[in-house]
């Protein structure tokens, strides 16, 4: 099974939650959808950054590194060959 870091930017207020899943968009859709509380109140979310893990504990290890990166070191990681979010998206 699959898991994946991921960065959503809020078209609200450009703010960015980092999270893991194996379903990044699905997890879109929830956040979109008001069924995650920390995000409720920024919709719409736009997915900018997918990551692949090699295992669960390893996502999240990488959500918990994301967390701390500043704006824009998360720039800089949306730019980077590291983000596959164009995979998800065609």
């Amino acid at each position: 099974m699959a898991y994946y870091a991921y960065i959503i930017r809020s078209l609200t207020d450009g703010s960015f939650y980092k999270g893991y899943s194996e379903n990044p968009l699905q997890r879109l859709a929830q956040h979109n959808n008001k069924l995650s509380h920390y995000t409720a109140a920024k919709v719409p979310w736009q997915l900018v950054y997918i990551e692949l893990c090699a295992s669960k504990t390893i996502a999240l290890q990488r959500e918990k590194a994301l967390k701390k990166y500043s704006h824009s070191q998360i720039e800089q990681l949306i730019a980077s060959q590291k983000n596959i979010v164009k995979q998800f998206l065609q």
